[in-house]
């Protein structure tokens, strides 16, 4: 079986999705393309003016086409104009074409696959940007309908796919990722930090986060005066993630008190580092309005983090009973949840327990086994259209 997966996602700052991808192919070859069975053959496909795809020896048995196109201009031809097709573009032909986002990666001859991690694009395209603005709405579910296979990474987005694109159930294959090789932290840090981890763009709720940080504030200012009230050291709040241009109003935000001194943002994380800033934490927070998975819940109950995290979209499905759940529209709900976890530790470390039996539900190997069941469907399913 030959495959060509694009990989741009994962080409520079591999946050959700292109983190993903980047697990998902290495999943792939271990399970398939590295011992030779199955004769899976994959190929990585990547397109950029200025950034090479370089050093992938950690994923294994892979063969690399990397194009010196911009990015926009071949997602504009893709999207627009279904043109070139991967086999004009590559020189190769192919038995699947995965796309890793929902608009297709076209293909003279090949089953084509695509990902779909949310469809908050559809609800909210003024959380969107660039391409995502501009295609994602208008062609997404003509392209969900053509696609022989959908990959998913949680029920929530399974249910979306289904009911708001009409698709067949049996056209989805649900495929979450697997939780990182990490060891389980020893203890929990006395002096630790709240986390953030991801994109700050208006999806995660980065405002509503600093709402509930400064009436955290308040009540410890207040706690000081009422020594009797038992409120908890409110510690630092460490955002990590990429800042995007509707982020500079939370940058400026955060310079200016009651916030200055008490929130640091640290950026974009290399995956190389990231258990490190995990192992610092007391607990992740993250109040998104939607997400279709949430990396981060899973990457935070693996070492043994509790985690606070919005009643939307898909984060109850992965957090279960291992953390807290809270209405991210209510400030004052994600900052009682905060100091629940802070002040009370034999809880804490009753989530964190819980937390790391559920992340070990999550395997790679399996969904790098069900990805493969749908690459084989796909095929079928294309040669039965023709």
């Amino acid at each position: 079986m030959r495959v060509l997966i694009d990989y741009r996602p994962a080409l520079r700052e591999r946050s959700g999705a292109g983190e993903y991808t980047h697990q998902l192919v290495r999943a792939l070859t271990m399970e398939y393309a590295a011992n030779g069975s199955h004769g899976l053959e994959i190929s990585l496909f990547s397109s950029s003016w200025k950034d090479r795809l370089v050093n992938v020896s950690e994923l294994g048995p892979v063969s690399v086409i990397d194009r010196r196109v911009p990015v926009r201009v071949l997602n504009l031809a893709w999207h627009r104009l279904e043109w070139p097709p991967a086999e004009l573009l590559t020189g190769r032909r192919y038995d699947v074409t995965h796309s890793s986002h929902p608009l297709m990666l076209p293909a003279r001859h090949a089953a084509r696959v695509i990902t779909i991690h949310d469809l908050n694009f559809l609800e909210h395209p003024e959380r969107t940007r660039a391409e995502v603005r501009r295609d994602y709405p208008a062609l997404a579910r003509r392209h969900a309908h053509r696609a022989d296979r959908i990959l998913v990474s949680s029920n929530f987005t399974a249910r979306e796919v289904e009911c708001r694109f009409g698709v067949p159930k049996e056209r989805i294959a649900l495929c979450p990722p697997g939780a990182p090789d990490w060891p389980v932290r020893a203890t929990s840090p006395a002096d630790g930090y709240v986390l953030f981890v991801g994109t700050l763009e208006p999806r995660k709720n980065v405002g509503g986060l600093l709402d509930a940080y400064e009436l955290l504030l308040d009540r410890s200012q207040s706690a000081i005066r009422n020594p009797h009230s038992g409120m908890a050291r409110v510690p630092e709040l460490v955002l990590a993630g990429r800042a995007t241009d509707e982020a500079r109003r939370w940058l400026d935000r955060i310079g200016r008190t009651p916030l200055a001194g008490m929130v640091r943002r640290v950026g974009y994380f290399d995956p190389s580092r990231r258990s490190e800033l995990y192992g610092g934490a007391r607990l992740l927070v993250l109040p998104s309005f939607e997400e279709g998975f949430g990396l981060p819940v899973l990457e935070a109950m693996t070492i043994g983090v509790p985690v606070v995290a919005a009643r939307r979209g898909a984060l109850p499905e992965v957090l279960g009973d291992a953390g807290l759940l809270v209405d991210p529209d209510r400030p004052e709900a994600i900052a009682d949840a905060i100091a629940r976890l802070l002040g009370d530790r034999t809880f804490a470390s009753e989530c964190a327990a819980r937390g790391v039996a559920r992340a070990r539900t999550f395997r790679w190997d399996v969904t790098a086994r069900t990805v493969y069941d749908a690459y084989q469907e796909a095929i079928e399913h294309h040669a039965h259209r023709r």
